[in-house]
């Protein structure tokens, strides 16, 4: 058997997969962010009661693919540690670690909505902007794991005229304007806020779209506006032909389908069928991703 985790900065969801991908065992636990001995405990536990081959793990943060080093602001007890080395001397079975929007998109491509395509590009719109390609059943990780990462980057400028009339807010990366600070859930919001001066939450303003406010279906317009020209920039660069799309937003179902229809509004050939689609696995994404990464 394989024992798998998704890592993120609340919980360790893990579950151990038989020869036939199937989950016979799963347990959720805290993640302890500050202690690398405390995490490497969950994961000797784990395969103390389930005993297995091997270890496969998706995590949050960068997944370096020359040295294995993660860089990780959510879990700080691996940050900055090559995870899969050391914890596959402690627990002297083989790891494997990728980036946890990588597993998403490699389980939607391998068993999800993205079944089919060659070239599949998944997208997180959670708390924050997050994505990955995978081509041919492959994640391109790309130079120092940032494969797929298009959160970041300028994008929105100030006008010099009118240099409060566009949301150029600051990212948590250290720059201003990067899409990750309008296109997650707290995007959203800011947007809302910038918009309406109203304070609201992801869920009320998708909802209230929904039911017909006029502001709250403002905000989601504008926000499919901002993030369909960019995804569709991205389709034309990487030849991909489906976006599986994972994180809270991904439940907003006319969200989703009001931003496919702007993303093949900016399409250069012509598609008919949907393309920006909820990822069809839910919370099994990562723990999925990882077990198919694990080979």
């Amino acid at each position: 058997m394989r024992l798998c985790a998704d890592v993120g900065g609340s919980f360790i969801d893990l579950a151990a997969f038989d020869a036939e991908a199937r989950i016979v065992w799963r347990r959720k636990v805290a993640t302890p962010v500050a202690d690398w001995a405390a995490f490497g405990a969950v994961f000797a536990e784990a395969v103390a009661t389930v005993p297995c081959s091997a270890v496969s793990i998706a995590t949050a943060g960068l997944v370096d693919p020359a040295s294995g080093v993660v860089t990780s602001a959510n879990v700080p007890c691996i940050d900055g540690r090559a995870l899969a080395r050391d914890l596959a001397t402690a627990l002297a079975l083989p790891v494997r670690v990728v980036n946890d929007a990588d597993a998403f998109v490699l389980a939607e491509a391998t068993l999800g909505a993205g079944r089919g395509h060659d070239r599949v590009f998944g997208i997180i719109l959670g708390t924050g902007v997050g994505g990955g390609l995978v081509e041919r059943g492959r994640i391109v990780s790309g130079a120092g794991g940032i494969g797929g990462e298009w959160g970041h980057g300028q994008v929105i400028h100030a006008s010099p005229r009118a240099p409060d009339a566009m949301p150029v807010f600051a990212c948590g990366c250290g720059r201003q304007g990067c899409l990750d600070t309008i296109g997650s859930a707290r995007g959203l919001e800011r947007l809302h806020r910038f918009l309406h001066g109203v304070e609201a939450d992801s869920i009320a303003i998708t909802r209230g779209s929904e039911a017909g406010d006029v502001q709250a279906a403002a905000t989601v317009a504008w926000f499919c506006d901002l993030l369909g020209g960019p995804i569709a920039m991205l389709l034309h660069a990487v030849s991909a032909t489906i976006v599986p799309v994972g994180g809270g937003l991904a439940n907003a179902t006319a969200l989703i389908a009001a931003l496919d229809a702007r993303v093949r509004a900016n399409l250069l050939t012509p598609v008919t069928t949907p393309v920006v689609v909820p990822g069809q696995l839910g919370n099994e994404a990562g723990l999925i991703g990882a077990f198919v990464a694990g080979g």
